[in-house]
């Protein structure tokens, strides 16, 4: 049988009006009356456009011719069809092929024949029109192959293969016997549950067919351990850089504890200076911290100690001290003098305005004197231990 679209010489998408005009146009040049000296092929010819044209001109035969056109070319839809699909499970084994060279029972040369096959088929059903770029298909390659530019991209398509095949010739309703529309869609419903599951199945088919051969493909193996290498080459290196880091981190930590250290040193030297200087210009801050360190050492001894240090206090300064040695250098210190005058000239100014000054009686005699001076003595240190 041959197609309606070629015997019209259309496109499969060509309007109603471009029909209309290339069957005037053919039947006028193949009808019997104007060729009588070849009737017979006139006759032939102008029945098959007839034909051609009254199946095209009504929408509904059309769709459906277009839905069976692959099963009608090759046989129609009586049961005589035969189906001439490539036989793929005679390639799911290891013995389809002999080595993995390129010669004509090599690995590559068996699968590339095949899958150039199967393109050629899945074209031949191909709806495209002519003026329409048709979807390339990557092709197979050879041993010698680019991974990145022929490999890969092979197997990426192929993996998702879906065929452009309708599986029309398994429909088990002719729509054309139907009684009724609601029979009609009954049948159709039918028939394309039927070639869904055809085209499921093939689309399964080639796939794992894909799977089969790309695990035995010695071009990703080769790529599968190169990128294994260079992973663990990445790890390797990764580990030597976070080495490299904890090592450099600790060599800072310690660069800044000897740091920390040396400021700690600079800044005890500053205050032991300090000390000093103050001490100098005190006179008792050495021996402060030397009794310091001596009161530590007889803290159990509580009560002689606070009688010690009660002892150790200078009136006249208002100030106490921690050591006889503190005490006495105090005594003889300018200050200390000069505030021991000043309390007994108050003193003395305060017994003149009570009137009880005995330096300035007359008639007193020497003896008289002498009681005096021990009274005045006397009265100092009563004074002083008033003050306390």
């Amino acid at each position: 049988m041959k197609c309606h679209y070629e015997v019209l010489g259309v496109k499969r998408d060509a309007g109603d009006d471009d029909l209309k005009k290339a069957y005037r146009k053919l039947a006028l040049k193949w009808h019997p009356d104007k060729n009588l000296d070849n009737a017979e092929e006139a006759a032939e010819q102008f029945k098959l456009i007839q034909a051609a044209y009254d199946v095209l001109s009504d929408p509904q035969e059309r769709a459906w011719y277009d839905n069976h056109r692959e099963a009608l070319l090759k046989g129609g839809l009586s049961g005589d069809y035969e189906d001439d699909s490539i036989d793929l499970l005679q390639y799911f084994t290891v013995t389809c092929y002999s080595g993995y060279g390129d010669d004509e029972k090599g690995f590559y040369t068996v699968y590339r024949n095949l899958f150039e096959s199967i393109v050629k088929e899945e074209m031949e059903h191909s709806k495209v029109d002519d003026d329409e770029e048709e979807e390339e298909f990557p092709p197979f390659g050879d041993s010698q192959s680019d991974y990145d530019t022929v490999v890969h991209v092979f197997y990426g398509y192929w993996q998702s293969f879906c065929t452009r095949k309708n599986f029309a010739w398994k429909e088990e309703y002719d729509t054309r016997q139907a009684s009724n529309r609601w029979e009609k869609r009954a049948m159709e419903k039918e028939n394309k549950k039927t070639r869904e599951k055809a085209r499921k199945e093939r689309n399964d088919l080639v796939r794992q067919l894909v799977a089969f051969v790309r695990k035995r493909d010695r071009r990703v193996q080769a790529h599968r351990k190169l990128v294994e290498e260079q992973n663990a080459e990445k790890i390797k290196k990764v580990e030597e850089l976070r080495r490299k880091q904890k090592l450099k981190q600790a060599k800072l930590a310690e660069e800044y504890k000897e740091q920390s250290w040396a400021a700690m040193s600079e800044l005890e030297k500053e205050l032991q200076q300090m000390e000093a200087q103050y001490g100098e210009e005190f006179g008792d801050a050495s021996e402060s911290e030397e009794e310091e360190l001596d009161l530590s050492k007889n803290a159990t001894n509580g009560d002689d100690l606070i009688d010690e240090y009660d002892d150790l206090y200078c009136p006249a300064c208002d100030k106490s001290f921690k050591s006889d040695k503190a005490m006495k250098n105090h005594e003889k210190s300018k200050k200390h003098r000069e505030m021991v005058a000043l309390l007994r000239q108050q003193l003395e100014e305060e017994e003149e305005s009570f009137g009880l000054n005995v330096d300035g009686k007359e008639g007193r005699e020497d003896d008289e004197e002498e009681e005096e001076e021990e009274e005045e003595e006397e009265e100092e240190e009563n004074f002083l231990r008033f003050v306390q």
